[in-house]
């Protein structure tokens, strides 16, 4: 009799340790924000800022009460070596994870071993299929309309073009244009395109499309690019409508290496307001672009990460479907650049 309430005593202790040990591995838990970012490739210029942000926003977020911890990691353009990151973060012990996905459409391996360690994701910029992110609760995205860029884009161009009549150089009536587009299929590129054509036309402007050429949303393959088209067109070219900021300062780069005086030139225009782009346009060499804001972006994917992990502030988030969050665009003018240069800049 006495070994049995002997046994029972054991086991009423181990049952208390094992009480006490989840408790403490709870708190630790919501006092520890380790978020663990894969992204697709750093030397995007636009991305390379927005973690730059999101490292700020997190830095700010620390306090006595919870600790942040921020590990990226870069896939260069390989989902393999992508879903192999993710696992490493995983297993380092992250709590929360930002992923930039490579292929936005084969996210299955990186929410299995997610949805396995019961870690949340929040994707950001490069926006998954829907019905991924339908597959499991813990799944967000962050980031911005890529309609929105589009349309603003092409009011941007057409405001300018409808404001000096010697774009259309050759005065046929019609502006002969150019589009540098980011990856083959890639969802972004291809909206972006479309939107800032059509809203381009709505305006009562003709359009004449001479080619598109993709350049992977990289300035020194835009430049290439570029220079292929003008050989191709010469000086008939009288409009370049860019997919994003690096690709137009790259096709600006071709007129250059080629020594076209400004008064051969086209014009260009953006989306993005990186640095550099904003900077162009102070510079009037980017006729305008459209300012993504990644300050924004980095503030709601940081918020969202803590809510994740304390518990607190979820309600205060506006989601869209109970899953987006959707950061608006704005256009970036010769009027108003200052302004988003110094955002930048902060």
């Amino acid at each position: 009799m006495k070994r049995k309430k002997a046994a029972a005593g054991v086991l009423c202790c181990l049952g208390i340790l094992f009480l006490c040990a989840c408790t403490q591995h709870q708190t630790k838990t919501s006092d520890r924000l380790y978020v663990g970012v894969a992204c697709y490739d750093q030397r995007d210029t636009f991305l390379g800022e927005l973690l730059n942000c999101f490292k700020e926003k997190m830095s700010d977020m620390e306090s006595d009460d919870l600790k942040t911890i921020v590990t990226v990691r870069d896939a260069a353009g390989s989902q393999k070596t992508q879903d192999d990151q993710v696992k490493e973060l995983i297993d380092a012990g992250c709590n929360v994870l930002c992923v930039n996905l490579v292929d936005r459409a084969d996210p299955s391996e990186i929410i299995d071993l997610a949805r396995e360690k019961e870690v949340p994701i929040i994707f950001f910029n490069r926006e998954p299929v829907a019905e991924d992110l339908r597959q499991w609760d813990q799944l967000y995205y962050v980031g911005a309309d890529a309609k929105e860029s589009g349309v603003m884009q092409g009011e941007v161009a057409a405001e300018v073009i409808m404001s000096d009549s010697g774009i259309d150089r050759n005065r046929d009536g019609k502006i002969q244009y150019v589009v540098l587009e980011g990856e083959p299929g890639h969802q972004d590129a291809i909206i972006r395109t479309e939107n800032a054509v059509e809203t381009i036309r709505s305006k009562g402007i003709s359009l004449e499309k001479l080619s598109n050429g993709i350049a992977n949303w990289n300035r020194a393959q835009a430049q290439n690019r570029m220079q292929q088209l003008i050989a191709q067109y010469q000086n008939e070219i009288e409009l370049v409508l860019a997919n994003n900021d690096d690709m137009a300062l790259g096709a600006i780069d071709a007129y250059v290496k080629l020594n076209r005086t400004e008064a051969g030139m086209p014009v260009f225009f953006g989306i993005d307001g990186t640095t550099d782009g904003l900077q162009a346009v102070v510079d009037s060499k980017l006729a305008g672009t459209v300012y993504n804001d990644k300050v924004g972006q980095a503030d709601a994917m940081a918020k969202l990460a803590a809510a994740l992990i304390t518990g607190e502030g979820m309600d205060e988030i506006k989601y869209k479907n109970g899953k987006y969050i959707y950061v608006p665009y704005s256009k970036v003018t010769q009027e108003n650049v200052g302004e988003y240069l110094r955002k930048s800049k902060k």
